[in-house]
């Protein structure tokens, strides 16, 4: 099962939580991302965060949703700007869902504030994903209905803070 990550500029969020899923799935599961309009690179905040955490960052980089070796089975927008906009067709027999999460590439403020923003996005989507892979897989695999509503549910929470 290919999981899509997908937001418009391809650089923080849909990266984050590409190398996130990749670093937590498990055997058959595989993350992608994509953007609609991408900006042709990564932020160096979240190399430098997914690097802090362990997570490999080799072969990652910012590419369009035409660019995808192959089709998803799940696509999840991260962004405001990507959740109501019209995929390609190939992407139209996925499962959608919204998984809206702040942007910290246009937070502005201290290098604190920065780093801060970059942690929140991180810790929501890595929350998110850990959801999402205690549900059971298999089952759900085959229960497209019921797997939309997990994950539609999965979008709408927040990690308790620490």
């Amino acid at each position: 099962m290919k999981v899509l990550f997908l937001c418009t500029g391809n650089s923080c969020r849909s990266i984050l939580g590409e190398a996130t899923f990749n670093h937590l799935a498990p055997a058959g599961w595989q993350g992608m991302s994509a953007g609609s309009k991408p900006t042709g690179k990564v932020h160096p905040r979240s190399l430098a965060l997914l690097n802090s955490q362990g997570i490999s960052t080799e072969g990652y980089y910012s590419k369009s949703w035409n660019d995808l070796p192959a089709p998803p089975d799940v696509v999840l927008s991260v962004c405001g700007n990507a959740a109501n906009e019209t995929c390609p067709v190939y992407l139209s027999s996925a499962v959608r869902s919204h998984w809206g999460v702040e942007d910290p590439a246009h937070v502005e403020g201290s290098e604190e504030e920065i780093t801060a923003a970059f942690m929140e996005a991180y810790a929501v989507l890595r929350y998110r994903i850990e959801q999402f892979l205690e549900l059971p897989l298999d089952e759900l695999k085959h229960d497209r209905d019921r797997l939309k509503a997990e994950l539609d549910r999965i979008g709408t929470l927040i990690p308790l803070p620490c």
